[in-house]
Order: C-alpha cells, then sequence, then structure tokens
C-alpha cells in the first residue's frame, strides 16, 4: 500500500485528520528532537532507560513532523502506531524500511519497559537506539530542509 492509500486508509479509520502545515509546529517538533538528543547522549552513561526513552521521544517528534508537513495529525487512539505507518510511507517504505522497523520495534520495547519496569533496557540497546534516533532525525531534518528552501535554522551537519 502506498503512501496515498495509507493516508486514505487512516483518514477513513479516524485515525489521523487533515491539517493546515505549519512550519513554525514543525520546527519545534524537531528543535526539540535535536534537544532529545543531547538529552540521550548525555545521560547514556547514568541511565539506559533515559537514554532509550529519549531517543525514542526524537524519532516520534520528528515522525509527527512529517505528518504535520503533509497536513496530517493523528488522533486519539494509536498515535505512536500511527504516526511510525504514515511517516514510513510518506518517507518511502523502500528507502526507509530498516529504520522505520527500528522505529517500531523500539515503540513495542519502549511500552513493554514502561508498563513493567522489571523488563531492562541495555547499554546496547540504549547505544543503538541513539544510533539509529540520531540517523532518523538527521534524515527529517533534510527532508524538511527541501520542503521548503528557507529553512536556514538547521545546518544538517552540525546536527548531532
Amino acid at each position: 500500500m502506498n503512501y496515498k492509500d495509507t493516508a486514505k486508509r487512516l483518514l477513513n479509520g479516524g485515525l489521523i485528520k487533515k491539517q493546515e502545515v505549519n512550519f513554525n509546529q514543525i520546527d519545534a517538533l524537531l528543535f526539540r528532537a535535536k534537544k532529545d538528543l543531547i538529552a540521550s547522549k548525555v545521560n547514556l552513561e547514568i541511565d539506559e532507560e533515559v537514554t532509550y526513552n529519549y531517543t525514542y521521544l526524537a524519532m516520534i517528534r520528528c515522525g509527527r513532523a512529517i505528518m504535520f508537513m503533509e497536513g496530517y495529525r493523528p488522533t486519539d487512539g494509536q498515535q505512536h502506531k500511527t504516526v511510525i505507518e504514515l511517516a514510513g510511507k510518506i518517507l518511502g517504505e523502500e528507502k526507509f524500511i530498516n529504520i522505520v522497523k527500528k522505529f517500531d520495534n523500539m515503540r513495542r520495547k519502549r511500552n513493554q519497559f514502561t508498563y513493567d519496569p522489571s523488563l531492562p533496557v541495555s547499554k546496547l540497546e540504549a547505544k543503538n537506539a541513539l544510533k539509529t534516533a540520531e540517523e532518523f532525525v538527521k534524515k527529517i531534518i533534510e527532508f524538511r530542509g527541501s520542503e521548503n528552501s528557507t529553512f536556514s535554522k538547521w545546518n544538517v551537519n552540525n546536527v548531532l
């Protein structure tokens, strides 16, 4: 199923709704995602779960930014799952299939340790999540730049 078909299915299912594109809102999400990654790195030696959680938050913010760029927003219900699904379709599943799969696996893992604190996050998992999130955030910032050539606040080479 392609991006347009997926968006139509999610709209009809009430999982997303249309909204006017607001680049200030998008830029705020991307700025916050960048700060989340900084917090993730700083906390890696202190608390793997904090690192994992903040890397996931950086990715979900970027996923929302992608949706907002296309004029959609998730509605109540399974927002995170919806964001991951539609963001993957918008980016082009073939090109981003591995990173989108990792993103969805992170969603599941984060949900598990949020509700069952006896399920730990290893340092290796936290490091891998951070690497994935850094790659994803960089790609989304590049995508944002290609959507609007006046996007000069971000120097992609100095993002991370």
